[in-house]
């Protein structure tokens, strides 16, 4: 995966927010109307639709309108790519982390 990535930054921008993660975490739980997104939400529904516009642009969150009603989905996709990144960060700083463990052990042997 490239150092720097447009998605992966738009990804982790659109889950720096607190309300945006919430509506993540709704959509964790099957498709979701908008109304049902904004409800526990406590702000206008056009605030609500500039997160979801973040979301959408980020690749994170999916929706179709029917009818009068429009349905988000999440797409999960974008978010395994920012897991696969961590993932891949978590493994680097472990392996440092093992060779600074077994120099700093190497060393207090040889110290004995």
């Amino acid at each position: 995966m490239a150092y720097h990535d447009s998605a992966l930054d738009a990804v982790f921008r659109a889950l720096s927010d607190p309300t945006r993660r919430a509506m993540i975490a709704r959509l964790e739980r099957g498709p979701a109307a908008v109304g049902e997104l904004a409800e526990p939400l406590e702000m206008a529904l056009p605030s609500v639709l500039k997160h979801l516009r973040v979301l959408e642009e980020a690749g994170l969150v999916a929706s179709e309108k029917v009818g009068r009603v429009r349905t988000c989905r999440l797409e999960a996709e974008r978010m395994a790519d920012a897991e696969r990144w961590i993932a891949e960060r978590r493994r680097a700083w472990s392996a440092r982390l093992d060779r600074l463990e077994a120099m700093l052990e190497e060393e207090r042997d040889h110290e004995t």
